[in-house]
């Protein structure tokens, strides 16, 4: 295996619009992931997103946006530009099924760390959106403290 990707996903108890409006729409993300978004998620669009525990802004490039079923966009991440897809999928009783994957970095000990680092930040933000989707909670208040730069 040369190139890795992370791939993970989650099942949160919400219709597949109030999912989606969570993840593209900056008055609701800053709620469970970003403190700060220069716009909402749209195709074509360059944004930025600043997280509460890191000083520096990160550039998205929105490279494809579906409504209820699509979000692309690509970051930098170690002087390389990477793919996020962020897809949905209506479950029975207004259940929405969430696949994230980020592509690629090689397999060597730069990428080995982007996985693991990366990985733990995808299954944040998924417990994270969940937890306020269902609950009205911000799981990421406080959470990375440590870890401020």
């Amino acid at each position: 295996m040369n190139k890795l990707i992370i791939n993970t996903s989650i099942t949160i108890r919400k219709p597949i619009h109030e999912v989606f409006d969570a993840i593209v729409n900056p008055e609701k993300m800053v709620h469970y992931f970003i403190s700060e978004s220069s716009g909402k998620m749209e195709s074509g669009k360059v944004i930025q997103w600043k997280f509460p525990e890191f000083e520096i802004v990160f550039p998205i490039k929105v490279l494809h946006v579906v409504e209820n079923q699509l979000i692309s966009y690509s970051w930098e991440i170690n002087n390389q530009d990477l793919t996020v897809e962020i897809t949905l999928e209506e479950k029975s009783n207004q259940h929405t099924l969430i696949q994230i994957s980020e592509a690629e970095m090689d397999n060597n000990e730069q990428g080995i760390n982007w996985l693991k680092g990366n990985t733990e930040g995808w299954a944040n933000f998924l417990a994270c959106l969940k937890a306020y989707l269902e609950f009205g909670i911000n799981l990421r208040t406080g959470s990375f403290e440590h870890k401020k730069i």
